[in-house]
């Protein structure tokens, strides 16, 4: 490839990467390239926001902007009681490359999370997380000719590849064989590559070293390549949020809001999928599509459940004999769910829709479909909510929570509606918050790996100033250093600031995004992949 190309800045986005997870891959020489941009540019810890989950945290890097602005708090979205996973039509803010469009500068961007369905902009874009296997990209018809050149190219990994390692680092070369393609036809002064795979290996097999540093070794790779090929005058390297081990507790949320009559149950209701339902087409009704009323097998297990036989326990013991997932392999969900204790949304005063959220509900009159706790009573009942989780503690002893406080502390801005009312922040992201509704409160935790706050950000270029550092670096600030770097003002609706590193290029008030589509993403293998990976329960 021609390496007189106009690539100016290169942005790199590696989900869940940290100093504890890169640390011992910079002492082994397994990333050369990577470790080469630490040591020769600026780095440091880059703090993520709440909640540090991929969904909502991308969309915060590529805006700049809080949750209560950009609109995406998790992985779901909600109307009323009902739910679907979030996409682009989601973000209510101007993504980098759009506000760079407004200058005429074109962008090139693969693999980014909730980007599909894309929006119009001077360049290309191929989506990543929450997009379906074969997404419309920008512009139409990308992706056939982006397999035309370079062969296969997948959104996620071959889940019947017997190599788990295999199967995510041919995604993250697909991803380096399409940015290289994409820059060579486009010529974008802005670039945005992003590889997931960094992060879901430890979701899937988080004790799996030689999987992670194959992935590892297969990003430095592309990363290698990519500078060779393209020569961009500037590289940023960042995360959404870390990655550690949960020494905790799994903590049941609805279970406890149960015991202290927030939370009512129901059985076989339509509460949020549970074990096995996420299989079903009918993943969101919570019921069997095409039946008109439940079959004998789900009519026994709610009567069993009548006498405390639910599905919970029954897993609880199929996990004690090391069959469960065959188990949730063939049972259906329908009858899980039968069996199953659900929160009763309509029913309740307060409830965790989705763990991913990091917190409560209220079930508002006027607000919800079928709110019950009145207007006049909210701040009482949120009160009381943030009274009963401060106090909460492990059966060790210690507190659940860092911080438990209302939405407006976390969040601000015209979507904070869409936000959970109490937000739970756990202490030191050790414990792992759950949406089940199970016998106890506490247990183990599902993941012994999961996300914690602090990921890592690293610069190196003609437009870094090394020696200035990146100072208290924040997830936010990500953005408006991308857009310095390219001499484009930053938006005053922004959260975060340019990094010390860059000069900056002055802010201005950009119209906010008017488009006002919405689209179902209704995709059994995106609800399929996230509930693998545990984000949805």
């Amino acid at each position: 490839m021609d390496a007189d190309t106009s690539l100016r800045t290169l942005l790199v986005g590696i989900d869940a990467a940290c100093d504890r997870v890169l640390a011992p891959l910079f002492e082994d020489d397994e990333v050369p390239t990577l470790e080469s941009i630490y040591e020769t540019g600026t780095s440091g810890a880059l703090e993520s926001q709440i909640p540090p989950w991929t969904a909502s945290a991308w969309p915060s890097l590529y805006t700049g902007t809080n949750p209560g602005k950009h609109g995406v708090y998790g992985f779901l979205s909600f109307d009323g009681y009902d739910w679907d996973v979030v996409n682009a039509t989601d973000v209510r803010e101007r993504t980098l490359w759009e506000l760079l469009d407004r200058h005429g500068v074109t962008s090139a961007v693969v693999n980014v999370p909730v980007t599909y369905p894309p929006r119009e902009f001077d360049g290309a874009l191929i989506p990543g997380y929450t997009a379906p296997e074969d997404p419309d990209c920008h512009p139409d018809g990308l992706l056939e000719d982006v397999r035309n050149a370079i062969g296969e190219y997948r959104v996620y990994p071959d889940d019947d590849a017997d190599d788990v390692g295999r199967a995510y680092s041919d995604c993250v070369r697909m991803r380096g064989d399409a940015f290289r393609y994409l820059v060579e036809r486009f010529d974008p002064e802005f670039g945005f590559i992003e590889f997931q795979a960094t992060d879901s290996i430890f979701h899937e097999r988080p004790a799996d070293d030689e999987a992670i540093r194959t992935i590892y070794r297969a990003v430095d790779r592309q990363l290698r390549e990519i500078l060779e090929a393209h020569e961009p005058a500037n590289v940023i390297v960042a995360s959404d949020h870390g990655m550690g081990p949960y020494d905790g507790h799994e903590f049941r949320a609805n279970e406890f809001l149960r015991e202290s009559g927030f939370v009512e149950t129901e059985r076989g209701g339509r509460g949020m999928p549970t074990w096995a339902t996420v299989r079903d087409g009918s993943l969101k009704e919570g019921t069997d599509a095409g039946r008109d009323g439940p079959g004998i097998a789900e009519q026994a297990m709610a009567t069993a459940a009548g006498f405390g036989l639910t599905s919970q326990r029954i897993n609880a013991v199929l996990e004690r004999l090391g069959v469960a997932d065959l188990a949730a392999a063939y049972a259906p969900a329908s009858l899980v769910s039968a069996g199953a204790a659900q929160v009763n949304f309509p029913e309740s005063t307060a409830y965790v829709r989705s763990r991913i959220e990091l917190g409560v509900r209220i079930n508002l009159e006027g607000r919800e479909p079928n709110g019950v706790v009145p207007p006049a009573k909210y701040e009482a009942v949120r009160t009381r909510l943030i009274d009963v989780l401060r106090s909460v503690t492990t059966p060790d002893g210690d507190p659940v929570f860092e911080s438990v406080g209302p939405r407006e502390e976390f969040f601000h801005g015209p979507e904070i509606e869409h936000a959970v009312d109490v937000v739970t922040v756990p202490a030191e992201f050790d414990h792992f918050l759950s949406a089940t509704v199970r016998d106890e409160a506490f247990g183990p935790p599902s993941e012994p790996w999961n996300h914690k706050l602090e990921g890592t950000v690293a610069a190196r270029g003609a437009d870094i100033d090394h020696a200035a550092g990146v100072g208290r670096a924040h997830l936010f600030d990500i953005a408006p250093t991308v857009l310095s770097t390219l001499d484009v003002p930053i938006d005053e609706r922004m959260d975060g600031n340019p990094l010390p590193c860059v000069d900056p290029a002055g802010t201005r008030r950009y119209p906010r995004l008017d488009e006002n589509r919405s689209v179902d993403t209704s995709d059994e293998h995106v609800e399929q992949r996230l509930a693998d990976l545990g984000y949805i329960e």
